[in-house]
């Protein structure tokens, strides 16, 4: 688990990863060096997974985004590697999760307009048999954030 150090030194780069690393440590109280070394534990665990830059979608004309619900009858291991290796192949398929419930799959799928939803909704079911696909288009985003919740990353023997 992480101590209180780690999950500052997280927020911080969960807000901006191009700060350098000499001004994250004297925020959070440490010289550069052992600050790095933190970092770079961190990265080697696969906590920190990468650093991207976030771009706004409708500058990039990728401002529509529709949550697409996929039902199949479909559950053998053959078929599921497929449908996996299908989904890689669009670049619009932003989030794929496999879900519990009454929906199998949900996607986040990102495109300029409707008109280009519709193409992309005509290559996916080409790609491969799916029982029923739902679409909903985001009306307005309310909330957006990649920042995970750093609390539950506590460590056992520092909570109260």
């Amino acid at each position: 688990m992480l101590d209180k150090m780690d999950r500052s030194i997280l927020a911080i780069l969960q807000k901006d990863c191009t700060m350098p690393v000499a001004e994250i440590g004297r925020m959070v109280g440490l010289s550069t060096t052992p600050c790095w070394r933190r970092i770079q534990k961190m990265e080697e665990q696969g906590i920190i997974q990468r650093r991207v830059a976030l771009l706004d979608s409708a500058k990039v004309n990728a401002g529509v985004t529709v949550f697409v619900s996929i039902s199949t009858s479909q559950h053998e291991q053959e078929w599921l590697d497929r449908f996996h290796e299908a989904i890689q192949k669009f670049p619009e398929v932003v989030e794929f999760y496999r879900m519990s419930g009454q929906v199998d799959y949900l996607l986040r799928v990102v495109v300029p307009d409707i008109e280009q939803y519709d193409i992309f909704y005509k290559k996916l079911i080409a790609s491969i048999e799916l029982s029923d696909v739902s679409s909903s288009f985001a009306m307005e985003q309310i909330k957006f954030t990649t920042e995970l919740p750093l609390d539950y990353a506590e460590s056992k023997s520092t909570k109260s």
